[in-house]
């Protein structure tokens, strides 16, 4: 005989965890019916195709959780991609060096990004402008100045020296010979560069070490419990002291840095900058925050889960790719997520809170 009751148990249990084990059965399906899907290169190839996703998503979570959405980081990323590029290319034509053109445009490119982030802030805190208008109008926005940057044509001609930093590695290892520490061992014959093993891109290192940061302000500092204050009950927390226009102010510059960011990453990938560079990339962003337990209605959402979301969406696209699936079937998958996940976040509650009763 079934007990019904242990059985919902067990039931609301796998419900709290179905991304995890989501992403072990995606990761599983595809190996067994994929090619190499389960190695060390596939895997970083997963990390490097996630990198936009994770960046943007990580952003998206501080404003979804504040009960907010910002629409305009998708062109945000193309904004900033031609800003880095563009002063790149100028400040190298001017006679600076590589390193101090492609230092100064990176950080042009993230100064200038928080610009949007707080014109998004000031709409939504302090004239009460709905965020799906506000971030939509910049959305339109971010897009129509970039295209007046590049002239409507992709920058390229960037620092060779870019290369090596987007597409290096953080350690190369020949079995029983090298091991080196970020830069690629030199005059390998062709065999061994066969074998020479890459260990970690640079771009994976420096989106894990601001999403580290910034997982860690949510999760431990009282700028986090405010974030979650404002989702929850934004009455309480401005009867609690929170100073809820100022701190919706910085909530959207952070989203708007992760934009930036992710726009100067899509720049080392590419050694490129274009307009739409990540205007394919916002669905997916609210995807991967809503797959990872955040409410669209505000209050809840954790960085971990958003990188667990993420990382599922990118595990998809490159299981598709394995498979020589055409990638527009990503955006059916994704869709078919996205509505699975919300009805999860809609009815989860109730059954958690009637798990007692039966």
């Amino acid at each position: 005989m079934i007990n019904y009751h242990k059985a919902k148990k067990v039931g609301i249990s796998i419900l709290r965890k179905w991304i995890f084990i989501f992403l072990v059965g995606e990761i599983l399906f595809f190996s067994i019916v994929g090619t190499n899907y389960f190695s060390l290169n596939n895997i970083q190839n997963i990390l490097v195709a996630s990198t936009i996703v994770l960046l943007l998503a990580t952003g998206q979570t501080f404003v979804i959780i504040t009960g907010g959405i910002d629409l305009s980081v998708g062109f945000m990323v193309g904004f900033s991609s031609v800003v880095c590029a563009k002063t790149m290319v100028s400040l190298e034509a001017a006679g600076f060096s590589q390193l101090l053109a492609i230092t100064i445009g990176i950080l042009t490119a993230l100064l200038s990004g928080l610009i949007p982030g707080f014109i998004n802030g000031f709409l939504v805190a302090k004239l009460r402008v709905p965020s799906f208008i506000a971030t939509f109008g910049m959305y339109g926005i971010a897009y129509g100045f970039a295209e007046i940057l590049c002239n409507n044509v992709p920058v390229h001609n960037l620092p060779t020296s870019l290369g090596s930093l987007g597409h290096g590695y953080l350690f190369y290892w020949l079995p029983g010979k090298i091991f080196n520490f970020l830069s690629k061992p030199e005059n390998l014959i062709r065999e061994e560069l066969k074998n020479l093993v890459s260990i970690i891109p640079n771009v994976t290192v420096i989106t894990f070490i601001f999403i580290g940061i910034f997982a860690f302000i949510l999760a431990k500092t009282k700028f986090g419990q405010h974030t979650y204050a404002i989702g929850g009950n934004i009455n309480a927390a401005e009867r609690a002291g929170v100073n809820v226009k100022v701190h919706l102010i910085k909530v959207y510059m952070i989203s708007s840095f992760f934009a930036s960011l992710a726009g100067v990453m899509y720049v080392l990938q590419f050694i490129t900058g274009r307009a739409p560079a990540g205007s394919a990339r916002l669905i997916d962003a609210v995807v991967a925050v809503v797959i990872g337990g955040a409410s669209l209605s505000g209050g809840k959402g954790t960085v971990m889960g958003t990188v667990i979301g993420a990382i599922i969406i990118g595990a998809l696209e490159t299981g598709l790719v394995n498979l020589s699936v055409p990638t527009y079937n990503l955006h059916i998958a994704v869709g078919c997520i996205l509505i699975f996940a919300v009805l999860i976040d809609q009815f989860s509650p109730e059954l958690i809170q009637n798990e007692g009763e039966i």
